[in-house]
């Protein structure tokens, strides 16, 4: 997703594209997204799966027609796993952020089904996916998109002030511990580093204690340093949390992260990987062209 300055992107919108410049532009935002949202279940069945968070099912995604069709997903079937750390990589152009974008439910799909849990997102209307994505989706983005006119706790906190919902004060403390970040609560974002920010929004992912995490390109916008402690902190949350997250990314170092690396290439899932290092999954990317 491609950053946008002075721009937030709010974790429970109905398309993830409000813009909040401002705090009267935020403070509209929170009461139109109150104002659709209700404590209805976001889809009558259950998700009972104990196993797998998201999966695909023939996912076909086609942009455009006729000969200027774009085919970015080709027939892909490919499951994650419940508290696991995958990560999905691929040469440009590969479909790797167009899958996690049509598993999170921010993109629709041409043809095949997305599963939250045991819930086909494809069937639902607009209103009972934000519902789900509300309640059962943490995003992570490149991009930070944090509320300037708010500090690190009020931003933390934001989706579930939204929804109307008080947290979990021990889960909270819990994940504010675990971010190392209690001494710069009160701070807002233009008082953070880049690495401090990115990890107050992988906290606000956190706190709601989401069925599962998608982060694209989180690492993308720092310096290797603050790139490692994001990337360490997602994995203590996976460990020591139970945490399920889903990563796009194109470095090799950030993927030796998790726990499984997905390849695809033109648009097709063509390889995976358990416990990757750096090197191996560097390797396998030479034979893919990335």
């Amino acid at each position: 997703m491609t950053p946008v300055t002075n721009h937030v992107i709010l974790a429970d919108d109905a398309r993830i594209v409000a813009a909040a410049d401002d705090e009267a532009q935020s403070s509209a935002y929170v009461r139109h997204m109150r104002s659709i949202t209700d404590t209805r279940p976001a889809d009558p069945r259950p998700a009972t799966s104990a196993t797998v968070a998201a999966r695909a099912v023939d996912l076909v995604k086609v942009y455009g027609s006729g000969e200027t069709a774009v085919r970015a997903l080709d027939h892909v079937s490919v499951e994650f796993p419940t508290g696991r750390f995958s990560a999905i990589m691929g040469p440009s152009g590969s479909g790797k952020s167009t899958l996690m974008h049509c598993l999170a439910g921010l993109d629709g799909v041409t043809s095949g089904e997305a599963f939250i849990g045991d819930v086909d997102i494809t069937r639902l209307n607009d209103n009972r996916l934000t519902l789900l994505r509300r309640d059962k989706v943490g995003f992570v983005f490149q991009s930070f998109n944090l509320v300037p006119t708010l500090d690190a706790l009020e931003n933390i906190t934001l989706p579930m002030a939204i929804a109307g919902r008080k947290p979990d004060q021990v889960w909270l403390d819990h994940v504010i511990d675990t971010i190392g970040l209690r001494d710069r609560l009160a701070h807002r974002p233009s008082e953070l580093s880049g690495g401090q920010q990115q990890r107050v929004a992988a906290a606000r992912a956190l706190a709601s204690r989401p069925a599962i995490i998608f982060a694209d390109e989180p690492t993308g916008n720092l310096d290797s340093r603050s790139g490692a402690e994001v990337l360490g902190f997602l994995r203590r949350s996976v460990r020591e949390m139970g945490q399920t997250i889903v990563m796009v990314t194109h470095d090799p170092a950030a993927a030796s992260y998790a726990d499984r690396v997905v390849f695809l290439a033109d648009g097709q899932a063509v390889d995976e990987m358990s416990e990757p290092s750096a090197d191996s999954v560097l390797d396998r990317m030479k034979h893919l062209g990335g």
